[in-house]
């Protein structure tokens, strides 16, 4: 059976959209079930880290969840965008713990931190008004 170029694109396009919603939904879950992990990363810098991890774990739930409905799905890739920026510090966080630590997985957490560009892109591919 023969599928058009589009149809093939409109597919793609949903899986990524859909699978990307359930990792945002199952990460921000993540927050409220093992907040320890995130609180281990939240730089001493800022203050209420308890609050800034459940507000990150919330903020990813409602993206995730607003990223389905097509009149939300721009403003949830851009909450994303936001998000992903805004968490960047812990990351650096995460890369600087397992120095000090002399991890040997170090070497994953610094290749980690340009990922951040790749869901940031992700994310950005449905800013646009496309169904």
């Amino acid at each position: 059976m023969y599928r058009s170029r589009s149809n093939e694109n409109t597919i793609r396009f949903r899986f990524f959209l859909y699978l990307m919603a359930l990792i945002y939904l199952v990460a921000g879950i993540n927050h409220f079930v093992h907040p320890n992990g995130y609180l281990a990363i939240i730089p001493d810098f800022l203050a209420a880290p308890e609050l800034l991890n459940y507000i990150s774990g919330a903020g990813e739930i409602l993206f995730g969840i607003l990223l389905l409905p097509f009149r939300s799905r721009r403003f949830a890739a851009w909450g994303i965008i936001l998000l992903l920026i805004a968490v960047f510090p812990a990351n650096i966080q995460m890369a600087v713990n397992y120095y000090k630590a002399g991890d040997p997985m170090l070497w994953l957490m610094i290749a980690r931190l340009p990922l951040q560009l790749v869901l940031i892109r992700w994310a950005w591919v449905y800013t646009r008004r496309i169904p």
